[in-house]
């Protein structure tokens, strides 16, 4: 089978291999940091006077950030962004917050709410509970989860405006019992200046809200500053400079994870409709960069899909972006049967894993690595994207072979509680001193044997 000449995606039949092919795709996807665009170069030129790579910019914005704290943050903001703020200005009065919400559209707010109750559903669900066990007489073990007192979460603003990302980030956080909320967002129209995002920051009752975006708001985040008190964990997408900046302070602070362009497998067979398919994969290099890749075992889906894409592709917006994210990030790929593609789905680890087959949950059930997976032909991620229940915000770059995604339980904090009674410590005692004395730790053995005498 070969390729169209006028394909703008991939081909590549894979029944003899492929994991080449995945993990060039990887590596292109991976956020090394090391790569400008030009624009990128005359900015970074002209805030910095010299050309620097992205991580060299980023460890630059962090370390002024912490020495001067606002006088810094407000600096890039107006260098980056070209905001000229105030520290009294920075964070977006409570009145503009209200005003936002009085003019949103109702439709619109009714939509917030219901989704807001999906998450809440979802998120309480699943949220953790203490554990507590009394194996012997005298003694208690448990296991508690407290919820982190304050966190910051990152919302973007640079093409789009996204009052998803702060349902997705914020009510999770506040099922977990948070006490404090800070949102950033860049001083854009998509951004901080946007009604709708607004609007949705007041209907969650959300009242920090701030004007600055990029390297700098992580930093100030993390570090605190006068304008801006520090958080204890960092959350939300950003561009690459955002996701520098969160691996850079991470240590300080928590952070989600250290996200890269956005990706989905779409796995299917011959009861896949073409033209679902074709959409699936659009939806996901309308991210731009955004990986979108089919694997099949059905060689007829192929060519009907090629023809979905370029009859669909016409009619978006974004279609130049999403017609480049399909030539770089994007491929067809037919293998032999489903255990192959399960088994190079693994291997790619996707961020978004979409399986339209006559019997996706068994394919689920022989895969392990996805963030989160998406099952039957009336389930397209965009459900998850907005409005289902989970959040949106996922490992990406294979991470999902170890982390998870962003759920109630990301807002918790884990410790144990021990309590013994003295009759339960005298029967412990013997083994404790006994291994103490063996590590030469002799302070230790003798904090249990100064309770009691021990045999």
């Amino acid at each position: 089978m070969t390729q169209p000449t006028d394909s703008m995606i991939r081909f590549v039949d894979a029944r003899q291999g492929g994991d080449e092919v995945l993990a060039q795709l990887r590596e292109k996807l991976s956020p090394r940091g090391d790569l400008v665009s030009p624009r990128g170069r005359e900015l970074t030129q002209a805030v910095f006077g010299k050309p620097l790579t992205p991580v060299e910019v980023v460890d630059t914005i962090c370390r002024d950030v912490q020495a001067e704290g606002t006088t810094a943050l407000l600096r890039y903001t107006s260098a980056l962004d070209g905001a000229d703020l105030s520290g009294e200005t920075l964070r977006v009065p409570a009145a503009d917050l209200a005003a936002a919400h009085a003019a949103a559209d109702p439709d619109f707010l009714e939509s917030v709410r219901r989704i807001r109750d999906n998450i809440i559903q979802f998120q309480t669900a699943i949220r953790h509970s203490d554990v507590s066990i009394e194996p012997r007489q005298g003694v208690r073990l448990t296991q508690r989860y407290v919820p982190l007192r304050r966190v910051g979460i990152c919302v973007p603003g640079g093409a789009a405006a996204y009052p998803s990302t702060v349902l997705m980030t914020a009510v999770p956080a506040q099922v977990a019992g948070v006490d404090e909320i800070a949102v950033v967002a860049p001083p854009t129209p998509f951004g901080a200046y946007n009604n709708d995002m607004l609007a949705t920051c007041h209907e969650l009752g959300l009242r920090e809200v701030y004007r600055c975006g990029g390297a700098q708001a992580v930093a100030a985040m993390a570090f605190g500053c006068d304008a801006l008190p520090a958080v204890d964990k960092i959350v939300g997408p950003g561009n690459l400079f955002v996701a520098l900046a969160k691996k850079q302070v991470f240590g300080t602070v928590d952070i989600d994870s250290f996200a890269g362009p956005s990706e989905v497998i779409v796995l299917a067979d011959e009861t896949a409709n073409p033209a679902f398919v074709a959409a699936d994969l659009l939806a996901q290099a309308e991210h731009s960069p955004g990986s979108a890749i089919l694997i099949t075992w059905h060689a007829d889906l192929i060519e009907p899909v090629q023809t979905e894409l370029r009859r669909q592709l016409a009619d978006l917006q974004r279609s130049d972006l999403v017609r480049d994210a399909l030539a770089d990030f994007g491929a067809l790929i037919l293998v032999r049967d489903a255990e192959q593609a399960c088994q190079l789905t693994d291997s790619f680890a996707p961020e978004h894993l979409h399986i339209e087959t006559a019997a996706p949950d068994d394919l689920i059930a022989e895969i392990r690595n996805s963030g989160a997976a998406f099952l039957g032909h009336h389930t397209p991620v965009a459900l998850g994207d907005y409005a289902a229940g989970p959040s949106h915000v996922l490992p990406t770059g294979g991470t999902c072979k170890w982390a998870e995604g962003l759920s109630v339980n990301s807002f918790l904090r884990s410790g144990s509680v021990t309590s013994f009674a003295p009759d339960a410590t005298q029967a412990i005692a013997a083994d404790v001193v006994r291994l103490a004395e063996k590590e030469g730790l002799t302070a230790h053995a003798k904090s249990v044997s100064v309770r009691g005498s021990v045999d």
